[in-house]
């Protein structure tokens, strides 16, 4: 039921007014937190974490939120509340009282007459579930295939769904009729009443299960873990989600299953970094190999490619491998590679090392040092020398 559920920027520890950055940083959070690989067992924190999957599913979407803003849950689920029905003063109020009806329902057990009641029997949509996969930083570039554990509710396979052991078929319940509800008529300080209340025969199902099912105990729905084959599209970024329409729960009474929303984990690289499709690393060379250029192997995604880097290479001195970076999602066309420079300076120098370097320096003139020679000057004038 929709009273049930937490206000979402409540679920997410965010206000309303949270950017999309913040947004994203508060759920990522939430859904560690709560992960089931992190809480093996722990029923709670499953339940936390589709909580917390179900409101960043809304709020992160510019049109659900605006409408969840507005209306609410209402505004977002096709669930929410009862619609209006006929009947006048006396005989039942008519209308969407929204909370005035909640508070009239705590007082009198149950909802008002005259408005539709949901068909314990009609089909419902499953729930969307939740898991989540690990991956390389090679596997999110390119594209992979895994396989990944589950834990969804489908259909009894014994009874086919039904509740019922084989062989035999539930009954429509003697009390309610099938619908689940039974009317009840009150006088109260507003005027005669009539409410509707829960089924006590049938507990609210509209049935009755003579033989139950001795595999699901009645219930025609069982959860179990299950493995998932995934296929992994080439761009794929740390923090997205890929969405498997009728992944989830199966539905109720023939409606159809939920969704399963994959939570993506991408491992850090030791020697790439990652910005949108593009791709950085930092090659370290030597004083020699930047003073007089060389012919260097550049690692990427592809393969070893060689560049050559040209005399008088500065440390930070950055160039670009045109289409070497990733394979942009859903579309046509990589990305490029960022290369920079980083020249190592050597320690641990012999004396004569020292001497050496000391006659190299002395050979060398203004001319081989021009970034150097304009900072002094530019000193000089500060100090006005």
């Amino acid at each position: 039921m929709a009273d049930e559920k937490r206000d979402y920027y409540e679920v997410l520890g965010v206000d309303k007014s949270v950017s999309d950055d913040d947004l994203k940083k508060a759920y990522r959070k939430a859904a560690k937190k709560y992960h089931p690989d992190l809480n093996p067992g722990n029923a709670e924190a499953e339940k936390k974490f589709k909580e917390v999957n179900e409101a960043y599913e809304v709020l992160s979407d510019k049109e659900k939120r605006a409408r969840y803003d507005q209306f609410g849950h209402a505004g977002v689920d096709p669930n929410f509340g009862a619609g209006a029905g006929g009947g006048g003063y006396g005989g039942g109020f008519t209308g969407d009282f929204g909370d005035l009806g909640d508070i009239f329902s705590s007082f009198f057990g149950g909802g008002f007459g005259g408005g539709r009641q949901r068909n314990p029997n009609a089909p419902r949509r499953g729930n969307d579930t939740a898991a989540a996969v690990n991956l390389s930083f090679e596997e999110a570039a390119k594209g992979c295939k895994k396989t990944i554990k589950v834990t969804k509710i489908d259909n009894c396979k014994e009874c086919g769904g039904s509740g019922a052991e084989k062989g035999t078929t539930p009954k429509t319940c003697p009390v309610c009729h099938g619908t689940g509800q039974v009317a009840s008529t009150q006088r109260t300080p507003f005027g005669v009443m009539q409410t509707q209340t829960v089924c006590d025969h049938c507990r609210g199902s509209g049935k009755i299960i003579d033989k139950p099912c001795r595999v699901c105990a009645g219930k025609g729905r069982i959860r179990h873990t299950v493995e998932q084959n995934v296929d992994i599209p080439a761009g794929i970024d740390d923090g997205q989600v890929i969405n498997l329409r009728g992944g989830g729960d199966a539905g109720v009474n023939g409606g159809p299953s939920g969704d399963l929303r994959i939570n993506v984990n991408v491992r850090p690289h030791p020697i790439f970094e990652r910005n949108g499709y593009d791709v950085y690393c930092e090659i370290p060379i030597t004083f020699t190999q930047a003073a007089l250029g060389d012919e260097i192997v550049v690692p990427t995604l592809d393969g070893k490619v060689k560049f050559t880097i040209h005399e008088g290479t500065q440390p930070g001195d950055e160039f670009k491998l045109r289409g070497k970076g990733i394979q942009r999602l859903h579309y046509s066309g990589k990305g490029d590679q960022y290369v920079k420079i980083a020249v190592e300076v050597p320690k641990e120098l012999t004396k004569a090392q020292k001497e050496k370097l000391k006659e190299f320096e002395s050979a060398l003139g203004e001319k081989n040092y021009k970034k150097r020679k304009s900072f002094l000057d530019s000193v000089k004038d500060f100090f006005n020398e």
